[in-house]
């Protein structure tokens, strides 16, 4: 069963991305007291999610901000090196990665993907969601192959 709105968010170890490398953070924590608008992409560097997943966020970072959003963080089953580097290559100081490398975040959340027949394996879903004080306000889960409610533009549109 997957997360719903209404529902905190799971207890998992996290590791963010930062200039001085890798830093684990407890999700409790780190959502505690803030509104983020969080997103979830099945991989870094992969297409949608660099061609247009990411940079709709880096565009929108102002907008998000000026409605309310404390910080903006994308997430993916990848390591906090590759987070780093994606965010380096694509993204900018207004997007926070929080690395997933072992999927745990995906899981306790319910939204795991199989990536098998692309060579991903399992991996996170496509989504997106607002988070306040830890608590899901809006969840957005992209149908296969889709990329539309997860975007910047429809997330702005619910703040």
């Amino acid at each position: 069963m997957s997360i719903s709105v209404g529902d905190k968010l799971p207890e998992v170890t996290m590791v963010k991305a930062t200039a001085e490398g890798p830093e684990q953070v407890s999700s409790s924590e780190y959502f505690a007291g803030k509104k983020v608008a969080l997103f979830s992409v099945p991989g870094a560097f992969t297409p949608t999610c660099s061609a247009r997943h990411l940079p709709g966020y880096v565009e929108k970072a102002a907008e998000l901000k000026a409605k309310g959003v404390d910080e903006i963080v994308g997430t993916a089953v990848n390591d906090a090196f590759v987070m780093g580097a994606w965010n380096q290559a694509a993204g900018s100081e207004d997007i926070t990665m929080l690395a997933d490398g072992n999927g745990d975040f995906a899981e306790a959340t319910g939204l795991t993907m199989d990536g098998s027949g692309f060579g991903l394996g399992k991996r996170g879903q496509r989504y997106s969601m607002i988070v306040e004080d830890g608590v899901v306000k809006e969840l957005n889960v992209e149908a296969p192959g889709d990329f539309s409610v997860s975007s910047a533009e429809h997330m702005l549109g619910q703040l």
